[in-house]
């Protein structure tokens, strides 16, 4: 029976180009966390927090961060395409592979679609454009109108995989111009709104600073705050394509999630002092006039702002349509970090002559074009993405914790500090983001992980034996009682259409202690050291540079 990446060979043979320097994958990353979630975020976290909404872009910020840490230590030790697939392969084999690539597969697919959303739902608000979406009967969100607006999605997607043929270096040049201008269009919002119209009583206005309490301010997270924040770790699938991936890695991982962290908090006080105090008398429902989908630009309007409204409305095709771009690139890596893993079909792993995984980023976007049909809205995404890479997540501080031990003599050119206690941490923090996404998402994920598992069961079926991977189940069998465990707890729990039996502030501490058990039980059965070795072995040659 064949290793899980034993089809690495497919790749070799013309292999990825060390072209992408530090800039490059600082824009990568920081290109993934600013997109949709600026333009949407700091909205959808009033609504569900108030004013106090301030708090959980603190708190996502913490929990990001933790997360970026541990990220920075694999990507720089580990410097894999698919990075985020690799490492819980070489910590616990097959199954936690096809698990967790499974998760951020689907994910990153998503969000090139998803960003489309968000740009074609912004700009609806222009009157020549109204045709773009539609508002259904009883719904106060938007979707894409059929066909029209749907064409225009599909387009749209279709051009982000054309950019991503022509390879890297093209890639690299049009996202740093991108990241560029949608970094300074936040600040420059935030400062002129800051400026303009500052009220501070709305921050105790409509029921106080935290009219919804803890609860809301846990709830903001699943809705758009954690998300606007997801995509720091896009720098570690291109890291077979960093040209000094030992420093560059770490440097890029954590900076994009440092400028990400400040944008938001800052976009976020800008929004609600900024706000007119009439909106707030009857709560925080309705910040901004019914109907109106693009809160900065509503909000500069009203001020007489017409050349910021017009900067926004531009923007809100240029930040998502960046975001999109870079998702539609590292989307491929993964389908070819699964291909090469033989959870996906071999032509997954295919280079062209250029180093470009021409294949998967085609499908990737066709797969990206189907998610439009069922899931024509913005917001009917963003919860399931959300929970989706929290498990995803979840997997990398269970990975540093093995790989300490299983590989511990691999030169780390970032090593994170206090890592025995950060890595359950991080484990319990990526659970309760999963737990905060509700019933209603929850069980429609792992409802998509079983299927996944039955897709990824019939391609293994009909593949040579010799090069079936390894399952490892000895070494994976403790994901059964951790996904069915959260799957209880959020069924049971006080988030979306849970049954609320377990009180508020117990479930949080019951998704702590359940968490670190896990943590312990996974870290107990990993592979041994030379499974490990003979995996990281397999992919040796992504790491050397030329």
């Amino acid at each position: 029976m064949a290793t899980a990446l034993d089809r690495g060979t497919t790749a070799s043979k013309s292999g990825f180009r060390r072209e992408v320097g530090v800039v490059g994958l600082l824009f990568t990353s920081l290109g993934s966390v600013i997109g949709s979630g600026w333009l949407l975020g700091a909205l959808h976290g009033a609504q569900a927090a108030g004013p106090a909404s301030l708090i959980s872009w603190l708190l996502a910020g913490a929990v990001v961060i933790v997360l970026a840490l541990v990220y920075a230590e694999l990507g720089a030790a580990y410097p894999v395409a698919g990075g985020s697939v690799s490492f819980p392969i070489y910590a616990f084999g097959g199954s936690a592979g096809m698990v967790n690539g499974w998760m951020a597969w689907l994910g990153t697919v998503a969000l090139a679609p998803i960003e489309v959303e968000a740009a074609l739902t912004y700009l609806t608000n222009l009157k020549h454009l109204h045709w773009l979406t539609h508002t259904p009967k009883g719904s106060t969100s938007a979707v894409l109108t059929f066909p029209n607006g749907f064409l225009v999605a599909v387009a749209l997607v279709v051009v982000f995989a054309v950019i991503n043929v022509l390879g890297v270096r093209s890639l690299a040049r049009t996202n740093t111009a991108a990241v560029w201008w949608k970094t300074a269009i936040p600040v420059l919002t935030l400062i002129t709104l800051m400026v303009t119209a500052f009220h501070s009583g709305n921050f105790s206005a409509g029921g106080g600073f935290a009219p919804f309490g803890v609860r809301g301010i846990f709830a903001a997270l699943p809705v758009g705050v954690v998300f606007a924040l997801q995509g720091f770790e896009q720098a570690t699938q291109m890291g077979a394509e960093a040209r000094n991936p030992s420093k560059d890695l770490p440097r890029a991982i954590i900076g994009s999630v440092l400028i990400g962290v400040v944008v938001y908090f800052l976009l976020e006080v800008a929004f609600v002092g900024s706000l007119d105090p009439a909106n707030l008398a009857h709560g925080w429902a309705n910040p901004i006039p019914k109907g109106n989908f693009g809160p900065y630009a509503t909000i500069a309007s009203g001020l007489g702002l017409t050349w910021l409204a017009g900067i926004i409305y531009a923007d809100a095709f240029i930040s998502p349509a960046g975001t999109g771009l870079i998702y539609t690139a590292t989307s491929s890596r993964i389908s070819y970090a699964m291909g090469r893993n033989d959870y996906f079909p071999s032509k997954a792993a295919v280079l062209s002559e250029r180093g470009i995984p021409v294949w998967s980023i085609g499908v990737s976007a066709l797969v990206g074009i189907v998610m439009l049909l069922p899931f024509p809205g913005w917001e009917s995404l963003v919860n399931f993405i959300t929970s989706a890479s929290a498990l995803m997540y979840a997997f990398a501080p269970l990975a540093l914790g093995a790989l300490r031990r299983q590989d511990p003599d691999r030169p780390r050119p970032y090593r994170l500090p206090a890592a025995g206690f950060w890595g359950p941490v991080g484990f319990v923090m990526a659970n309760l983001i999963f737990y905060w996404g509700g019933w209603k998402t929850n069980w429609r994920l792992m409802a998509a992980i079983a299927i996944g598992a039955v897709v990824m069961a019939v391609a293994r079926a009909f593949k040579d034996p010799a090069s079936r991977p390894a399952l490892d189940w000895r070494h994976n069998w403790w994901m059964i009682p951790w996904l069915a465990g959260l799957t209880v707890i959020s069924a049971f729990g006080q988030y979306g259409t849970g049954h609320k039996i377990i009180p508020f502030w117990i479930d949080i501490a019951v998704v702590a202690v359940f968490s670190l058990a896990v943590y312990r039980l996974a870290l107990y059965t990993r592979l041994p050291h030379h499974v490990t070795a003979g995996y990281v072995a397999d992919t040796a040659s992504e790491m050397e540079l030329e």
